[in-house]
């Protein structure tokens, strides 16, 4: 029943709205735990990135467990994770602590990230995968938003305004948690370890139109055990490229600049000469925006396909942050240009590659590699997610706001030519259509 795709996907994409409510929460709590933990623009950059390097060790860990326990159990400890992070940030009395916390939190995001789209890629049918598996960047920028406007009615509740915010993670994981154990297993996975009568049933329930005997001959040819269990090729042929091509779409997305908007959105706001109260509520607009054009883009990607929203996105990009960049050279603050700039940007971005890419890693590689080759793809997003936040900071105090950007608008361009080349279409196709078609 397309109702249950429709359920399963969006208790799985729970697992991305913590990932945008733990990512941006940090963006308003910043004044607050510089003051009170005496920070240095070091050891902002420290605290800000502790949760990154989570994400790193998250993504890049998650897929040989995922292979072995199965999905949807990597996606119920994650719940797991999202709460004691919660708990702990929320209490912490050191910076020490604090930054363990995050860390924790930020496993969680990195398996989330790998799983959550991977698991409902594997249920849902090639005529809907796209705007199912966008749930998942639906779910992440609500979290985001939802994030950035519980930051913003905790802001005047007292000194420990900022320990509230971490808190308030804590219902969302708990119902994510819980709701996990009301869903079905991948029927690839289930496949994958030979539980192919519940694969078969799971195919049955989902789906009662589909041609159950077609498809599971289709998942079973395109499953080399052998490869499965050794999992030690991924970086050759014929599935290098492949994997290539994922950690090149996790750089090119940090390299956008994004998520430097969403950590330090107040604080560029603020100096550009915003108050607090008035940078947070900016904030809170960038926010609804991200969400309002993730659902555009929703709207589009079975239609007008992953590779033409990525090289759409890649061209109106640079034309915002190449104007925010010029804003902070000259040092020209009158007006809203600074928020005009950012919204175009966050519209471009999140109709395009902030959805695209979660969807295409999460169904361009093969059923042998998928949950490994996913994760690398993470990885990769990860890893220069982290590194930007941490540097973000310190070189802001070495060049200024405007060079950064000056940086990112020339890296969004080099991806445009990227993604025309080396990009494959995605839309339409079976998981296992697709992988005849990747592997040519």
């Amino acid at each position: 029943m397309i109702k249950k795709i429709y359920l399963y996907s969006f208790v799985a994409a729970l697992g991305g709205f913590l990932f945008g409510f733990d990512m941006s929460v940090i963006a308003g709590t910043i004044p607050f735990i510089t003051e009170y933990f005496q920070l240095s623009d070091t050891l902002l950059g420290y605290a800000v990135s502790s949760a990154l390097v989570g994400c790193v060790v998250g993504a890049l860990l998650v897929g040989k467990p995922a292979d072995i326990y199965g999905r949807r159990t990597m996606l119920k400890v994650t719940g797991s994770l999202f709460l004691i992070s919660a708990i702990g940030t929320g209490a912490a009395n050191s910076l020490t602590v604090f930054v363990i916390f995050r860390f924790i939190g930020g496993v969680a995001v990195g398996g989330a990230s790998v799983i959550a789209p991977m698991y409902i890629s594997e249920i849902s049918p090639a005529k809907i995968r796209g705007r199912l598996v966008a749930i998942t960047q639906l779910a992440i920028v609500t979290g985001a938003l939802t994030a950035f406007f519980s930051n913003y009615l905790l802001v005047g509740i007292g000194d420990s305004n900022w320990r509230w915010m971490f808190l308030a993670e804590g219902i969302p994981a708990l119902a994510f948690f819980v709701l996990l154990f009301f869903v079905s297993r991948s029927p690839r996975w289930l496949v994958k370890v030979d539980r192919i009568d519940e694969a078969r049933s799971v195919i049955q329930s989902i789906n009662h139109d589909a041609d159950v005997d077609q498809i599971m001959n289709d998942i079973s040819q395109s499953i080399n055990k052998e490869i499965f269990s050794k999992g030690v090729v991924l970086f050759k042929k014929p599935y290098r490229r492949l994997v290539l091509i994922g950690i090149a779409l996790g750089m090119f997305n940090q390299l956008t600049g994004i998520n430097i908007i969403f950590y330090y959105t107040p604080t560029i706001f603020k100096s550009a000469g915003f108050s607090n109260e008035a940078a947070l509520m900016q904030t809170v607009i960038v926010g609804a925006t991200n969400l309002i054009f993730t659902l555009i883009g929703m709207s589009l990607i079975d239609k007008l396909g992953r590779k033409f929203l990525l090289i759409l996105g890649a061209a109106g990009m640079p034309i915002f942050l190449g104007l925010f960049a010029y804003t902070f050279l000259n040092q020209d603050f009158d007006g809203y240009f600074v928020l005009i700039y950012l919204i175009g940007f966050v519209a471009f971005f999140a109709s395009s590659q902030g959805l695209v890419i979660w969807v295409i890693l999460a169904e361009m590689f093969p059923n042998n590699i998928r949950a490994r080759a996913s994760a690398i793809g993470s990885f990769s997003h990860w890893v220069f997610n982290a590194l930007t936040a941490f540097l973000f900071p310190i070189a802001v105090s070495a060049f200024g706001v405007g060079y950064i950007f000056g940086f990112y608008t020339i890296a969004t361009i080099v991806s445009l030519f990227f993604f025309r080349k080396f990009l494959v279409e995605t839309k339409g196709k079976s998981l296992e259509e697709l992988e005849r078609v990747v592997l040519r």
